[in-house]
């Protein structure tokens, strides 16, 4: 996609079908859980699940996350570098490397 970003291109199918009605915060949050939760189906039995349904499910919830960030006037990729900043913070290479324990406990 050169000449439209995915954010553009989600916001122009929205607007093709008239569907912004119907993006309020809550009911783009509760799409994100839903479709996440397909997500999470897709290894419920199996650790090596189908790649393209993992893809697509993963395709659906980053369209509502990058609805739900559009509708609340927020860069997407600016919360998640602002958040890797504060993670960074909580996580110190030296302590944590190699280590799942929680930042409280490091």
């Amino acid at each position: 996609m050169d000449e439209f970003s995915v954010r553009d291109e989600i916001a122009a199918f929205v607007v093709e079908r008239d569907w912004a009605q119907f993006h309020t915060p809550e009911n783009l949050a509760k799409s994100i859980a839903i479709e996440s939760g397909e997500l999470l189906e897709c290894f419920q039995w199996n650790a090596e699940a189908d790649t393209d349904r993992v893809r697509d499910e993963l395709a659906d919830v980053l369209t509502y996350c990058i609805l739900l960030a559009d509708r609340l006037g927020v860069d997407p990729n600016q919360i998640v570098l602002d958040k890797l900043a504060k993670t960074r913070e909580k996580y110190p290479v030296d302590k944590s490397r190699g280590r799942s324990a929680k930042y409280d406990v490091l």
